[in-house]
């Protein structure tokens, strides 16, 4: 479906509503729903330049060099990130929730733009930026405490941003990491590592067992902005299947799950699921629609995290 024929999206609107008006909507959200926040996709029209391979697993644990380079990207490219705010499809979705619509969502992103909008109990598939992890305690602890530990360790040191990518770092030369040092775990001086699921990594059992719940007990399987390339996300449209659950897929672009869609529905994601919304949800100013008031809070980084660690060594921080 070409998201130039006006008649056609408008007709895929028709029948998207149709498809989620009686609610028991699960969605799966990718990268494509952030990219109008300025966040750009990894496939999609904002992703498709993108000038460096996204870090491994195995390469950030297993070279201090490569673990340097990623630390100074992802320090700059986390300040562009923390002050994304959600665009109108983060909004659209919450609404849909707020109004029953929505029973569950599980997202790929790691942006925290979901919950920031207003959505509860988001499976974050993925991890999230927000939050940093100690490869050798397991200590979590905030993104902010790690980035006011980051400025002090390199006063002096700065570098030119030319874009950020999806993954929260950004492109620098080589050249641009003179001078700037990593810093080690508060609590015991190990590795810190972004609590989120790099390239080569595995999803934690847990999160996977309860997108694979909330799958399982849907009505309809809403997937957004992914062009669901990878078995990570591309699974549970799998599952929905099987399972004679529908599909149904709004995306910019041809993606992996359109065979097994009802519909498959290639249109730009904010002004799709604002129009849904209004078509779906009886009172559109109502609770749950409109503006989400939105801050970055100095240690959570996003609206409705629970704080971390934000203290020195020994005062009682949460463990894994």
């Amino acid at each position: 479906m070409s998201s130039g024929s006006v008649s056609a999206v408008d007709t895929g609107l028709d029948e998207l509503a149709d498809l989620v008006h009686d609610g028991g909507v699960v969605v799966l959200s990718g990268a494509g729903i952030s990219t109008e926040s300025g966040i750009p996709d990894y496939r999609g029209p904002t992703g498709a330049a993108r000038p460096s391979s996204p870090m491994t697993y195995q390469v950030f644990t297993g070279d201090p060099a490569a673990r340097r380079r990623y630390w100074a990207r992802s320090h700059l490219g986390w300040r562009l990130i923390a002050r994304a705010l959600p665009n109108r499809g983060h909004r659209a979705v919450a609404a849909l929730q707020a109004a029953g619509v929505v029973d569950g969502i599980v997202t790929q992103n790691v942006d925290g733009l979901h919950t920031a909008a207003g959505a509860r109990d988001v499976v974050e598939l993925h991890g999230t930026l927000s939050r940093v992890v100690c490869l050798d305690c397991g200590e979590l602890s905030s993104r902010a405490f790690l980035d006011a530990r980051l400025r002090e360790a390199n006063p002096e040191w700065s570098a030119e941003v030319t874009g950020v990518n999806p993954d929260g770092d950004v492109s620098l030369p080589d050249a641009a990491l003179d001078g700037f040092h990593v810093v080690p775990c508060v609590v015991c001086g190990g590795v810190l590592k972004p609590d989120v699921v790099f390239f080569g990594e595995t999803v934690p059992p847990d999160r996977v067992a309860a997108s694979f719940a909330r799958v399982e007990a849907a009505r309809v399987l809403l997937v957004l902005g992914s062009s669901l390339k990878v078995m990570s996300g591309h699974r549970f449209v799998l599952r929905a299947a099987k399972l004679g659950i529908p599909v149904v897929i709004v995306n910019q672009g041809q993606t992996r799950g359109d065979a097994h869609a009802a519909l498959a529905l290639d249109a730009p994601l904010g002004p799709t699921l604002t129009a849904l919304v209004d078509a779906v949800v009886p009172e559109p100013g109502g609770a749950g629609w409109g503006p989400v008031p939105c801050s970055t809070p100095p240690v959570a980084g996003r609206a409705g995290e629970v704080p971390l660690l934000d203290h020195p060594p020994g005062s009682g921080g949460p463990t894994r």
